[in-house]
């Protein structure tokens, strides 16, 4: 299954069926997400309006980590199976993975600043969400930092392979170290300690987030493939 779809043909057939799917539920996900979110869910008892940017913010972390974990694994297929795709799909990632990485730490800091009395602290989860961020830049330049794509891509693997330690750092930093950060309330081994009113905007935005982020990868994954297809046509027309 897998191989079948590593053929950029067929993988282009798939996204284009996919593509206005994921398109429509992240408008309607995230649309709903907000108005729960800002409208309908009721301001908390210790953190009052403020509360309301944690809809925005706690989807944007949990996808700041996925799509490091996708990097990872579509850099760890290339490097085995020397797929290209698998290359063009993880280059694709990066940009909207630290686009993710940034609204999380900006909104943080937004909430940071009311809640901490300061816009940042170098508490373990917010200084590794920032190496996380510094990961993605670090992809990208190092992806582009050579003149053979394939040396580019292959260091830029490395990389992701190596930094992909830094996610479960994120994940349990709050329960392996003291932080000003609140613990985890969503994804617990007992059940989310959050209520109904506040969790349904949080999972909408979360599905809203993750369609988005197909969405914008197979809209990024055809413009690679596109200006591979245009870059052989060029080496072709200067060798001949």
């Amino acid at each position: 299954m897998f191989n079948y779809f590593a053929n950029p043909v067929r993988f282009l057939r798939l996204t284009s069926k996919l593509q206005p799917i994921t398109m429509f539920v992240a408008s309607v996900t995230i649309g709903l997400g907000l108005y729960y979110g800002l409208v309908k869910s009721p301001p908390d008892y210790q953190q009052s309006e403020t509360v309301r940017i944690m809809y925005v913010h706690v989807p944007a972390a949990w996808m700041a980590m996925f799509c490091y974990v996708a990097i990872a694994c579509s850099s760890a297929v290339a490097l085995i199976w020397r797929h290209m795709l698998a290359n063009i799909i993880a280059k694709s990632t990066a940009p909207i993975g630290a686009s993710f990485t940034f609204l999380a730490l900006a909104t943080g800091s937004l909430w940071g600043k009311p809640m901490w009395g300061t816009w940042w602290v170098w508490d373990a989860r917010l200084t590794s969400v920032l190496i996380l961020f510094f990961l993605y830049l670090g992809y990208m330049v190092l992806y582009n930092a050579f003149d053979d794509q394939s040396r580019g891509a292959r260091a830029a693997a490395i990389l992701s392979i190596v930094g992909v330690i830094n996610v479960p750092i994120i994940k349990f930093s709050v329960d392996w170290w003291n932080t000003l950060h609140q613990p985890a309330s969503v994804i617990k081994m007992d059940g989310p300690s959050i209520h109904p009113s506040m969790l349904t905007p949080l999972i909408l935005m979360a599905v809203g987030y993750t369609a988005l982020y197909f969405w914008l990868l197979f809209v990024r994954t055809r413009a690679e493939l596109n200006a591979n297809k245009v870059r052989m046509m060029s080496i072709q027309q200067v060798e001949t």
